[in-house]
């Protein structure tokens, strides 16, 4: 999961480019990058750390130029090293930068063939750098000197027939314009708008719509699945079908954590898809404890606070802010390293110990991934002096690993592996669990677009839209997805890091 932003315009762009990476920021924490074009010279700043961290005034003053795209990134593939930080950058064809929010699932046979037939050389652990050299061979094999829309989307259609997995790309093609283009089944989302000025028209990709909105940009679509856009230095916009047999199969995940609530994916308002998660928990846990002795109902900050509200209506109990957040701890399912997301918990909820004592509580969270973050939490609850504490989850038990760029561990890691909800319940501390039935989370959130038949829910129900995933990937998924293979990957990519800056 990641947060990219492209934009052509009139005018100076990486300021509307820093104010959207603030607004995706919950989509990556790692690091940030911006590129922007001033005719054909390139000024990039990138660098691990959040948005504020990595961009002060001397860095803005320097990102001078009409065109650009800006990157958040927590890693999934790859590491949490500054050298995996994006925009990545080639010179041949044409000079091209590029943002990438996803993951490659044929990653390792690309590597090879880069090499033996494309003949180009991969720097990083990044499966964007890869996506990006795989676009720039087929951009140099379609192109000519004055490169055409056409010319743009034949390399697009050529990508999409090598490349397998979740994309959702924006790159920029020095002195030309920005491409941007979604995988073929519309795993990962990205928009894209316009606003008019007394300039000009001016056009902005982004993640989510909520970027557009907040830098005065109307929402015009989402790109569909396999679709390709252009838009030139003019503010001139093209847009073609470049893959063949694509059918929207959007990530659940998405609406269920990823996404902010003021955001509108697929024609789906994500708010609204969580209020009705919550009703939907609410009936279940009504058929399956119609005599409840619930209290009182708390959301577990922030994601589940829409779910919590529908849930506490629908039983007919309080609701109650139960835990305050603080505000300057990121969100820690996208910390990279178990130990930082444990020590983090305490640091970033305290209990209101009114709301608790005496009482029987349950808690709401979006998902229940590790659990230990949960066992955490309801340890808490019981400190605060909680006579019973039940929790619900708005999503179904998570028992595969992600393979679309959702950093879920390997399967041994998750709670719910070879647990029943029981068993999950007795783990965490929990007096009982309720989780949401996958049907129901189906329908809550397709209830906003029925057009769409289907979504990706391959880490709920082990089922993989792209067809692709075998025993052999999801092996090679495990082996580099616990914690202590993260570690040293990390190790690895700081001693890299410091040959290449030794060296420059």
């Amino acid at each position: 999961m990641c947060g990219i932003v492209g934009i052509v315009s009139k005018q100076s762009v990486a300021q509307v480019i820093y104010d959207a990476l603030l607004v995706l920021q919950h989509r990556g924490q790692d690091s940030a990058g911006i590129v922007v074009c001033d005719d054909y010279k390139l000024k990039l700043r990138k660098d691990n750390g959040q948005v504020n961290d990595v961009f002060r005034t001397r860095h803005m003053r320097d990102l001078i130029g009409n065109m650009g795209i800006g990157h958040v990134r927590y890693p999934t593939a790859g590491c949490s090293s500054s050298a995996e930080a994006q925009p990545f950058y080639v010179n041949s064809p044409y000079g091209i930068t590029l943002a990438h929010n996803g993951n490659l699932t044929n990653v390792e046979n690309l590597k090879d063939e880069l090499y033996q037939s494309d003949l180009r050389h991969i720097n990083t652990f990044s499966d964007s750098e890869v996506l990006l050299n795989v676009l720039a061979h087929e951009l140099q094999t379609s192109g000519g000197l004055n490169l055409t829309a056409d010319e743009i989307f034949t390399a697009v259609a050529e990508t999409h027939r090598r490349i397998e997995g979740a994309y959702a790309v924006v790159a920029m093609i020095t002195g030309k314009g920005i491409v941007g283009f979604r995988d073929p089944a519309g795993i990962r989302p990205i928009v894209y708008g316009k606003r008019v000025t007394e300039k000009g028209t001016e056009f902005m990709l982004a993640s989510e719509s909520v970027a557009l909105q907040a830098s005065g940009f109307d929402l015009v679509a989402d790109l569909k699945p396999g679709e390709a856009i252009f838009i030139d230095m003019q503010g001139n916009l093209h847009i073609k079908q470049c893959a063949k047999q694509a059918t929207l199969s959007p990530c659940i995940f998405e609406y269920v954590y990823l996404a902010r609530p003021d955001s509108i994916i697929d024609d789906i308002y994500v708010y609204k898809a969580r209020l009705r998660m919550g009703i939907k928990l609410g009936r279940k846990i009504l058929r399956e404890m119609p005599n409840h002795d619930i209290d009182v109902v708390i959301p577990i900050p922030d994601t589940s606070r829409p779910s919590a509200m529908e849930l506490a209506y629908h039983l007919g109990v309080k609701f109650r802010e139960g835990f305050i957040k603080n505000r300057y701890i990121g969100r820690t399912f996208i910390m990279p390293g178990q130990q930082m997301r444990k020590r983090s918990v305490r640091r970033k909820l305290n209990p209101i110990d009114i709301e608790f004592k005496g009482k029987n509580v349950l808690l709401v969270d979006d998902s229940i991934v590790r659990g230990t973050t949960s066992q955490q939490i309801i340890q808490m609850a019981r400190e605060a002096g909680a006579s019973k504490v039940y929790i619900a989850s708005a999503a179904p038990p998570v028992r595969y690993p992600n393979v679309y760029g959702i950093d879920m561990p390997a399967s041994e890691e998750l709670v719910a592996h070879n647990r029943n909800e029981t068993e999950i319940a007795e783990y965490i501390g929990a007096d009982r669990l309720f989780y949401q039935d996958i049907d129901d989370l189906i329908d809550a959130v397709q209830k906003g677009n029925r057009s769409i038949k289907e979504f990706d829910c391959s880490c709920f129900n082990g089922q993989y839209v792209t067809k692709t995933i075998d025993d052999e990937y999801l092996a090679k998924v495990r082996h580099i997805r616990n914690d202590s293979a993260k570690q040293n990957d990390d190790e690895n990519a700081t001693v890299v890091g410091m040959e290449l800056h030794n060296n420059a």
